[in-house]
């Protein structure tokens, strides 16, 4: 059997994929008291080319979370079972994140036809991305994801390796084809023209960057490079690194998440955002923030960008990465 026939054949008994997908913004019914929740609503915009609708604010499997930490199961399914409670549906996690997937796939699955399930592969060939779309597959419980993206893309030198015959590429074009993935994307925190230059080459649905307060600072910035470029191509566009990790919140710095994530989510282009959460409570404020969102306007974005000016290097830290 060759290896095309294995991956073709290798989810031939899971249920196939139909309809699209559901998003709600309503909270479970609770089935202790037997009453249901109030409807509490949250902002939703079209990720791009796509045509789904998807909440601004989802909730991130890595950095500073029990998602993406060993032995953390149990705090990590409460995270899960909340964020759902709270009507989050947009879950973004990667093959490289630790634990993040085997979590995820412990709870989801019950509310999959419910969820917007993104993953990502650091493997720049074809059968090394395979390999790992089969393991994300059977980590996650689930036999499709709706978004699979080619992750970390940090140099113009892996372009060339990714878009050739043999490269990851390829992997994503066939799991589009058998149907184990609805859309493709690619990620990078690095050097903006290296993703810019991927819009360019490939027609990927969307593009996770960094989308931050700070950025407007940095010599190399990711808002004036990349988004006009993704918006013209329609490109649904999620944002990454919104408060560093915490560092925009450093004295003299943003006051709360209600700057961090008003601005990242009033710029033009950018469409959702993804936020790791490392407690419950944590998590309730974030979509708090998000259910309140209003886009802000230009004076109250410089306001928030000039409050970033002294600490910008600290909140760009992650720009190294590879």
């Amino acid at each position: 059997m060759t290896a095309k026939q294995t991956r073709r054949n290798f989810l031939m008994t899971s249920a196939a994929v139909t309809g699209g997908i559901m998003v709600t913004t309503a909270l479970q019914r609770n089935a202790a008291s037997n009453t249901t929740a109030p409807t509490v609503t949250m902002p939703e915009r079209i990720l791009g080319r796509t045509d789904v609708n998807v909440p601004i604010f989802g909730l991130g499997g890595a950095g500073q979370t029990p998602l993406s930490w060993e032995g953390k199961q149990a705090d990590a399914e409460t995270i899960i079972h909340k964020a759902l409670e709270l009507g989050i549906c947009y879950f973004d996690t990667a093959a490289s994140y630790g634990p993040s997937e085997d979590y995820l796939g412990k709870v989801l699955p019950p509310h999959r036809a419910k969820i917007f399930l993104a993953s990502k592969t650091d493997q720049r060939d074809k059968d090394g991305a395979w390999r790992e779309l089969e393991r994300s597959l059977k980590r996650l419980n689930t036999d499709y994801l709706d978004l699979w993206q080619l992750h970390h893309v940090s140099f113009a030198e892996e372009l060339d390796t990714l878009f050739s015959p043999s490269g990851a590429i390829k992997a994503l074009e066939e799991a589009i084809a058998q149907k184990l993935v609805r859309f493709t994307g690619i990620t990078g925190h690095r050097d903006p023209e290296v993703i810019v230059e991927s819009l360019r080459r490939y027609p990927f649905h969307t593009t996770l960057i960094p989308v931050n307060a700070a950025d407007r600072y940095h010599p190399r910035p990711f808002i004036p490079v990349v988004l006009p470029v993704a918006q013209a191509k329609n490109v649904g566009v999620i944002a990454m690194k919104v408060p560093a990790y915490g560092r925009l919140f450093k004295p003299n710095g943003l006051t709360g998440m209600e700057q961090a994530m008003g601005y990242t989510l009033s710029q033009p282009g950018v469409h959702c955002c993804v936020i790791a959460a490392e407690t419950v409570e944590q998590l309730e404020n974030n979509v708090k923030v998000a259910r309140a969102f209003q886009p802000l306007g230009e004076k109250e974005l410089a306001a928030i960008a000039q409050r970033t000016a002294s600490i910008w290097e600290d909140g760009t830290f992650f720009r190294s990465w590879t």
